[in-house]
């Protein structure tokens, strides 16, 4: 799956893996060495995360039932844990610096999908 911010015209990873069971979203980034530059994860239902067991720093957008953004963080560092974004519904996890490259910004329109 693609993340692409129909707000900016840019792709934030063309290589996006779900998280929607209960135990892939239990598990998310933790144990990983890294998240490659292009990928990222998509967490449904999700408000809020937490970066304990992980050994990465990694950027997240909070998004709400539109796919707008409602939340960020950038550089999430390890053993840590998010606030919880009331209007969020869904989370997208990325590399470290996409959210400051792309100049993703709250409000903005996220698309999910096989296309642009």
């Amino acid at each position: 799956m693609k993340a692409i911010n129909r707000s900016k015209g840019l792709a934030l990873a063309d290589n996006v893996s779900p998280a929607t069971t209960f135990f892939t979203r239990l598990r998310g980034l933790m144990f990983r060495s890294s998240l490659a530059e292009g990928s990222g994860l998509y967490i449904a239902p999700c408000n809020s995360v937490h970066s304990c067991f992980m050994r990465f720093p990694f950027d997240v957008l909070f998004l709400d039932s539109n796919r707008r953004v409602t939340g960020m963080i950038e550089g999430m560092q390890p053993w840590k844990f998010s606030k919880l974004y009331r209007s969020a519904c869904e989370a997208l996890e990325l590399p470290a610096g996409t959210v400051a490259k792309t100049g993703t910004a709250l409000g903005d329109q996220i698309h999910l999908g096989a296309d642009k």
